[in-house]
């Protein structure tokens, strides 16, 4: 068997007592032809490989250079040098896969992050990058936990679908019809989508809630996680074209069991990472205070990236609604003295990313929900509140990001969301399979979105959310 090895991460949590073991994986460094950095991913922290004078021959020992990749044989002593406990003291080495240290682009060096985007490839060996994709993965578990441990069903909602939830019309189309002008026609000139495969127009789902919203109506709690896609040709650092949702659907909510339910799912994704990745959390908090640094003393965080973590697991969310959120903003210093970018106008306005991290950062100095919004902003699936202007909407707004969540209490009066389907042009013939469940035991019920994406980003204090993808997509790139 050729895998028997020991992961990197489980032997530096041992004590040195002469083990013989294999490890393998790339080489970091290889100091004096003698001292091997090596590291496989399991861990941010490397294992020294101390390679014996005159053991080898000089041609295994030119082939040892940054990221080749090795299997080695040998045992553990306790180290001499500073800063580990342990050396591996080498009996036999493999090179597994050779590296032309003239041509292999990461160096042992500082790189920018734009730089790294380019060789997304192999950004997973730097140490940036292993603990913000070890930190992705744990949330990731951590999501599927918290549900799971309450009873919730996972629902895999489909990708390919007919219908925008959103209504925002920003939606990759799927099709496989010919592109060159030749697709069939009607009789008016538009195409003819019975010829095509799923015989209608079709696009990438850009959220599954309402076909989630459906399985809440069997099983009463469920959740979906998956990817996503928009077709908003929006460069920033906090968009994607193709990125991951969590959207759970709950039968017998309202708002205030809804904003309940995400406020504990966000601190208990905090909470998981803090338990369990407490090594690459120091590393990225150290990262982060490096970087803001280079930054004016105005523009920095009053907090460090493990204190922000502490502080929303401690603290309650702020609550208020969009008119009081409103008000704030209108009376704001900032505002008053024209340092919005966009200015604070008429009550129903949108709030931009300036506003809402305004009121997290600035004003409330922690994370905020914020409910009861105009019904002209927000989605015809909302249920609308008693004043006949505003709806059952949240949004969850959190430090550095903006917002985070967002959700609502759905409508659940036939007659109610019709009305406003007709209002929004919604075509009723094409969503027949929603409306009837509000004929056939409607109840209330709630449910939100969390950007997966965002979460990330704010658990590593990473700025850009294409650093916390794999391989991100974006208007102009999808290159890997």
């Amino acid at each position: 068997m050729f895998n028997q090895r020991i992961k990197i991460k489980e032997l530096l949590a041992q004590e040195p007592q002469g083990q013989e073991v294999t490890v393998m994986g790339w080489v970091r460094t290889f100091r004096n032809n003698q001292f091997i950095a090596l590291n496989d991913g399991s861990t941010n922290q490397h294992l020294q490989v101390v390679v014996p004078l005159g053991k080898f021959d000089d041609s295994l020992i030119k082939r040892i250079t940054t990221s080749a990749s090795l299997r080695v044989k040998g045992k553990i002593e306790p180290s001499l040098g500073k800063g580990q406990k342990m050396d591996l003291v080498a009996e036999t080495i493999d090179v597994l896969g050779d590296s032309d240290p003239e041509k292999y682009p990461l160096q042992p060096k500082k790189h920018s992050l734009e730089f790294l985007r380019e060789k997304a490839h192999l950004r997973f060996r730097t140490n940036t990058f292993g603990s913000v994709f070890r930190i992705r993965h744990a949330l990731a578990f951590a999501v599927h936990k918290f549900f799971n441990d309450r009873g919730f069903v996972y629902m895999h909602t489909p990708i390919i679908t007919a219908s925008d939830a959103e209504g925002a019309g920003e939606m990759f189309k799927v099709t496989t019809l010919p592109l060159d002008g030749t697709a069939p026609k009607n009789e008016d000139g538009s195409v003819n989508y019975r010829e095509d495969f799923f015989e209608r127009p079709t696009n990438l789902t850009v959220s599954g809630q309402l076909e989630g919203e459906l399985s809440a109506m069997g099983f009463g709690d469920i959740y979906t996680f998956g990817p996503t896609f928009r077709a908003e040709n929006s460069n920033t650092a906090r968009h994607l074209a193709e990125f991951w949702m969590i959207e759970p659907e709950m039968a017998f909510y309202d708002l205030e069991d809804n904003a309940n339910l995400a406020e504990a799912f966000i601190k208990y994704l905090v909470q998981y990472v803090m338990d369990n990745n407490k090594d690459d959390l120091e590393f990225l908090a150290g990262r982060l205070a490096d970087e803001e640094k280079q930054l004016p003393q105005a523009e920095r965080s009053e907090m460090g990236l493990v204190e922000k973590l502490e502080f929303v697991l401690n603290n309650q969310f702020e609550r208020i609604t969009y008119t009081e959120a409103y008000d704030i903003l209108k009376n704001s210093k900032q505002n008053k003295k024209k340092k919005f970018q966009y200015e604070i106008t008429d009550w129903g306005m949108d709030f931009q990313s300036e506003h809402e991290r305004y009121l997290v950062e600035k004003h409330f100095k922690k994370p905020v929900i914020i409910t009861d919004y105009p019904a002209a902003i927000k989605s015809f699936y909302m249920r609308m509140n008693d004043d006949g202007k505003t709806v059952a909407a949240m949004d969850i707004l959190a430090p550095g990001i903006g917002e985070i969540v967002g959700g609502s209490q759905r409508e659940e009066r036939l007659d109610k969301l019709i009305e406003r389907m007709k209002a929004m042009n919604i075509p009723e013939k094409e969503m027949w399979w929603y409306i009837d469940i509000r004929r056939f035991g409607t109840v209330p019920h709630a449910g939100f979105g969390l950007g997966f994406e965002r979460m990330v980003q704010f658990v590593t204090g990473m700025n850009n959310i294409r650093d916390v993808i794999a391989f991100p997509r974006t208007p102009g790139n999808a290159e890997f």
